[in-house]
């Protein structure tokens, strides 16, 4: 063989090498998607739930489950599967649910649970609810008073009509 073909071949080899190797080499140019899949939860909605809750409430709050056990429908399965574009990177948070009676008994999974989750929803207080009753008394008397709006001093309209009657019959003449 010449030199001129053992050099032509020889770059063609590379050529081809680094066309199959530029792929990877260029693969942060490439866009890909982020991927989520299943049921996305705030650590904010976990914590709204409380023992002996109804499946509707439940639902209401964290939504309907990726999966119910088929055989009894007191498990409920909430699942998330992210899947970063950027760096392949995966997220996997499961939150499985338990009823007895249709009434909320045990969560399990990884999210963190409200230090009050064992106080029921009907027994539990709301933050500016009063703690004593003679609070809840002179509440009570406020409300008594109707409340009005506030009405502004100057009751002059804020744009001026010079009889409306006769721009009325103009516009339609």
């Amino acid at each position: 063989m010449t030199i001129k073909k053992k050099s032509l071949t020889l770059l063609g080899a590379a050529a081809l090498s680094l066309s199959v190797t530029g792929c990877s080499v260029f693969d942060w140019l490439i866009y890909k998607p982020d991927i989520p899949q299943g049921n996305y939860m705030e650590t904010q909605q976990v914590e709204k739930l409380r023992i002996e809750m109804t499946k509707e409430q439940v639902e209401y709050i964290l939504g309907r489950p990726v999966l119910r056990d088929s055989f009894s429908d007191d498990t409920w399965y909430y699942v998330y599967h992210f899947k970063s574009g950027r760096d392949a990177s995966i997220m996997h948070k499961e939150l499985i649910i338990h009823f007895e009676n249709d009434m909320l008994t045990k969560v399990v999974g990884d999210y963190d649970l409200a230090e009050d989750f064992d106080t029921p929803l009907d027994q539990s207080r709301l933050p500016d609810a009063p703690t004593l009753e003679t609070e809840a008394d002179a509440d009570a008397e406020k409300m008594e008073e109707p409340l009005l709006p506030e009405q502004r001093p100057d009751t002059k309209p804020l744009v001026e009509e010079n009889d409306p009657e006769s721009q009325a019959e103009k516009k339609f003449e």
